[in-house]
């Protein structure tokens, strides 16, 4: 088969939620015949600037969480988005060098969604821009003027989307791995809950893990990422099972039967999609808890908001399947529709 048309999907390292959909998008879009190359702003910001970003960003979340939730809540003041205009700007010309003569350029990172937006409203970007809302709450950083169109994962995120001013807004279904949706037997054995925390294992994890142990209903599993010296840490404790990266995710979300999450993020949609039910406990400041306030309003995960809603919220959670209803229309679907042939 011919490629149709050429895509470029820009992402961000920021962990592997942006990444984790872009990939995702990329597969499918290939299987439907088209060309695709993937960029990471990260490597797009000149002078190793995105890199050094992606490690104070990290350092951040593990060492003071709080000051992240504090500068998100900032972010969209005039002063701070001048700033981040002003950061972005630097990507300008790599990213359209990287872009070349793509078709259609996709963006599943805000801050590139920020560079792409801004490259169309100069006239310089030729191709339709198009921002995969990897999250269900939408900051206004994700909403860039000059980008086509968003893809949105819900009717709600949508709202948010469109009274920031996002011109025209689609809802898609997640764009997660078939595997996790692939039919599995029940778990056997004692049950067990799968804590993540995303690649980078950030958060009160151990809190919540020993939390979990607590309850006595069931056994902590957590994915620590890349984060060994959480493993080590909880490995110490005698009371949870502490795994470092796992490469069969589907595999052991599927083998729990409830998925404890902090950040709303990738992980959540997969266990939601493989049909294991999710709930938000001790959530990352920022992102964290605005994703899990949405979550929790739309009916896909609760949001446990202290240690004493724990035991009934976990028992209530693997007594049933996950209230997830996605949308019928797949992303691929409608950036197909939207690529054009170069």
């Amino acid at each position: 088969m011919q490629p149709r048309s050429s895509v470029a999907v820009v992402s961000g390292s920021f962990g592997a939620g942006h990444d984790g959909a872009a990939a995702e998008l990329a597969r499918r879009l290939r299987a439907r015949g088209h060309a695709v190359e993937r960029h990471d702003l990260v490597d797009l910001l000149p002078r190793r600037a995105g890199a050094m970003l992606r490690g104070l960003y990290r350092r951040q979340l593990t060492v003071a969480p709080r000051t992240w939730g504090w500068l998100l809540a900032a972010a969209g003041s005039d002063r701070l988005s001048h700033r981040a205009a002003a950061l972005t700007a630097a990507a300008d010309e790599a990213t359209l060098a990287a872009v070349g003569d793509a078709g259609l350029v996709v963006s599943t990172y805000p801050l590139a969604s920020q560079v792409l937006g801004r490259l169309r409203r100069q006239g310089r970007l030729a191709a339709p821009a198009v921002t995969y809302l990897t999250d269900l709450s939408v900051h206004p950083a994700w909403v860039a003027d000059g980008v086509d169109v968003h893809l949105a994962l819900h009717d709600d995120a949508a709202r948010q989307a469109k009274a920031l001013g996002a011109p025209d807004v689609r809802v898609v279904a997640p764009a997660v791995r078939p595997e996790f949706a692939e039919p599995a037997p029940p778990p056997a054995g004692d049950p067990r809950a799968l804590v993540v925390a995303g690649a980078w294992g950030v958060g009160p994890v151990a809190r919540a893990a020993l939390d979990i142990a607590a309850t006595g209903l069931a056994v902590p599993v957590v994915a620590c990422g890349r984060n060994d010296a959480l493993r080590r840490r909880l490995d110490r404790s005698g009371r949870v099972v502490a795994l470092g990266w796992v490469d069969d995710m589907p595999g052991l979300v599927r083998s729990c039967r409830v998925v404890v999450q902090n950040a709303g993020g990738l992980s959540s949609l997969e266990a939601l999609a493989a049909g294991v039910p999710v709930v938000t406990y001790r959530c990352l400041p920022g992102h964290g808890a605005a994703n899990a306030e949405v979550l929790d309003r739309i009916g896909w995960v609760p949001w446990l908001r202290c240690r004493e809603d724990l035991a009934d919220g976990l028992r209530a959670a693997m007594s049933g399947r996950p209230a997830f209803t996605p949308s019928p229309v797949p992303p691929e679907s409608v950036l197909a529709d939207l690529a054009v042939t170069a």
